[in-house]
Formats: C-alpha cells, structure tokens, sequence
C-alpha cells in the first residue's frame, strides 16, 4: 500500500463517490484511481466500497474503520512536511489562513502587513468563507489555522484560543429619533426593524442572546455578512443597524 491510494480514496469520498471527478482533481485518470483503491482493498482484505457494477455506491462498515485511519495517516505526512519547510527555510515559504469577509478586512490588515515586515519572504494566503467553511479548511488542511467569531468551538477536532472580542454598535440614520436618546435599551430597539449579520457570522448569536435574555423578540429586517452593506441599508431607512 502507498500514499497515493490514501490519497485516491479520501477525495473519492470528498467528491461523493465520482471516480472521474476524483480523478479530475488529482491530475489523473478514472481507471488509474479505480484500479489503485481495488488493489488497496485486495491488500486489506475488504471492500472499502460497496459497488453497483463499476460505480461506487456507499461506504462500507469496514471502509469507515479504513477511512479514518487513512486520515490519521495523512495527516501526519502533512505533519511530517510542515516540519521539514519549517526548518529548511525558517524565514520563507506560505502562510495560509481561513477567515470570514470580515477578519480579512478589518482585523487582518495589520497582523498581516506586520508579518509581512518582519518576514518579507514569508507568503500569505487568506481563504474567505463562512465561519463553518473555516473550521472545515483546517480541518481538511487547506489552512493552517482559521479566524472567525462562530463556530470554530463546536469542532472537537479544532484546538480554539480566544485572541480578541467584537464590542456591537448601534448604526442610526441620520435624524432618527433614538439618535437624541440619552440612554437606548434594548426595549427601545427592538421595537424598530433591525439590520445585522447572518446568523453564522460576526456575533450574530451573542445579540440573539441578548435580546432572548430580556425575552424580547427582534425584528430582523434585513441580513447581511458584511458591516459595509449593513450601513448601506440603513442609509437608505430600512432600519437600525449592528455592527460588529
């Protein structure tokens, strides 16, 4: 058995059984991957895959057991690799980061363009996606670390560490009467349409939270995943905005 066929079966199983997409993905051909993963289950003695004539259809009982311990490996070759660059080329080489929209543009600027100064020939890569894609491109290796405000906690596979917290603000139009409020609660907003973040994104929970605590519904006009488009709607009325 080789790393190759590991690598054959985990993305016939990322891109759902396609044999041609996998092969499509790897830089290959279909009957090179069909024949690797048989010769791998010949090895084994069982059958990672259940098959309809030719085509893949299920995973097996057994190929799960195969699946994960295919994943331990790969793993730590990818380990195994890191530490090789790491001490080849201390000072060079590519630094890839999972974000949201958000983290790289308002957070990441600076850390990035500190990094940058300190190690001119170190590369940066930012990955944007919803915070759940984040957990899930480290996860799968495609970043070394990730950066949101949600969900990063609920993966048991992920090691989180807090680094900063959002504070919200309230975004008024121009002329609004709460504007003029000495003290606003969240009675007083709630009772106005509110502009905010998509649930997975930017603290979204932290201000349902808020709300539910003083039993208080929100009327939520519009969701947005950017600060910016938040703020736009607002200039044009369609309510209060948080923002993070």
């Amino acid at each position: 058995m080789n790393l190759h066929q590991f690598r054959f079966v985990q993305e016939a199983v990322r891109r759902n059984l396609n044999l041609t997409e996998a092969a499509k993905a790897l830089h290959t051909s279909q009957p090179g991957v069909s024949k690797a993963i048989i010769e791998l289950e010949e090895e084994l003695g069982v059958e990672i895959f259940a098959r309809h004539g030719k085509r893949l259809k299920r995973v097996t009982e057994p190929g799960e057991h195969v699946l994960k311990s295919i994943e331990l490996i790969m793993r730590e070759v990818g380990n195994l690799r890191r530490i090789g660059e790491q001490f080849s080329a201390e000072d060079s080489g590519t630094l890839s980061i999972a974000t949201t929209h958000t983290q790289a543009r308002y957070v990441l600027p600076v850390p990035v363009a500190k990094l940058r100064e300190a190690y001119p020939k170190v590369n940066v890569s930012l990955h944007q996606g919803s915070p759940d894609q984040v957990a899930r491109m480290v996860i799968d290796e495609v970043a070394e670390i990730g950066i949101a405000t949600e969900s990063l906690a609920d993966y048991s596979e992920l090691v989180t560490l807090p680094c900063y917290e959002w504070q919200h603000a309230l975004v008024l139009p121009q002329g609004h009467p709460l504007a003029h409020t000495e003290k606003l609660t969240l009675e007083d907003i709630a009772q106005e349409p509110i502009i905010t973040y998509h649930p997975s994104f930017t603290g979204r929970t932290r201000i349902d939270t808020a709300f539910a605590a003083r039993k208080l519904t929100p009327r939520i006009a519009l969701e947005a995943i950017d600060s910016d488009v938040i703020k736009t709607y607002v200039r044009l009325g369609l309510g209060l905005g948080i923002v993070a």
